[in-house]
């Protein structure tokens, strides 16, 4: 099995999901602690959520393993993003704290470097691959990377999380138009609580590509997971909530198309 799915779309706009994919190797599923085996800290349902943006033309990255396995949205080196609670490149904890790995179960080094160089690095080839080509073609080329989370974690943030939680990088992976008029679009509803650079500023992939003095401008989309789908097992779509979150994401999608072009 590949380690992405890439569809090359015709605006300026490339749309990473990193942390969607479910597929185990098999070093990771035999490993895996009892709670983890139901891969609990996925991102469900997100490519279908975005499945709109296809019809934008927009270009579509879809990582297709597990975070267990590798977490493409971590650095290489495994540097920590945050210094509050995370996880790393290898998550060896769940985000509640819980072990993802039974004792004495943890993946091998060397299996683990098979992860970074089979499907850590091609994910990331094809992402500046085609960032360099959207750039090519327009002039300048937009990266939206899409998340999401259970509302309430805990070991992570305090409370409830807000609806929606974009990352920016404090300011410096995009232009101060593009969030202005993201901002816009959050303000102008009323049924999402939102937050920019709150909890979540951005990952890896947001901080190290958004360089909007280069011409490529990033932004980090964290999507509170209860208002698209049921956030306890089996995880599933709802169909209702989706449709009324979509309302609000094909503007704000559309509004960073717009204003991107601005560096």
């Amino acid at each position: 099995m590949t380690s992405f799915h890439f569809t090359a779309g015709k605006i300026p706009l490339l749309v990473s999901i990193p942390h969607a994919g479910t597929q185990l190797t098999p070093e990771v599923e035999a490993g895996l602690s009892d709670v983890a085996r139901g891969l609990p800290d996925t991102d469900w349902h997100i490519p279908l959520l975005y499945d709109f943006v296809r019809d934008l033309g927009a270009s579509v990255l879809i990582g297709h393993y597990s975070r267990f396995v590798i977490d493409l949205n971590r650095p290489a080196d495994n540097q920590p993003l945050y210094a509050t609670a995370t996880t790393g490149l290898y998550p060896e904890t769940l985000f509640d704290g819980t072990p993802t790995f039974a004792a004495g179960k943890t993946p091998s080094a060397e299996a683990r470097q098979g992860y970074l160089d089979t499907i850590w690095q091609p994910y990331h080839q094809q992402l500046q691959q085609e960032l360099t080509r959207l750039k090519a073609q327009h002039g300048y080329a937009l990266l939206f990377d899409a998340h999401s989370i259970a509302s309430v974690i805990p070991r992570l943030f305090e409370g409830r999380l807000p609806d929606l939680n974009i990352g920016t990088n404090d300011g410096v992976s995009c232009s101060s138009a593009a969030i202005d008029a993201i901002k816009h679009v959050c303000n102008a509803q009323k049924d999402y609580s939102w937050i920019v650079n709150g909890r979540f500023k951005g990952g890896y992939i947001t901080r190290a590509y958004g360089q909007p003095e280069q011409g490529v401008q990033a932004v980090q989309l964290e999507l509170a997971q209860l208002n698209y789908m049921d956030e306890t097992p089996p995880f599933a779509w709802q169909q209702d909530r989706a449709a009324q979150l979509q309302k609000v994401l094909k503007p704000l999608l559309q509004a960073f198309i717009e204003a991107g072009k601005t560096v």
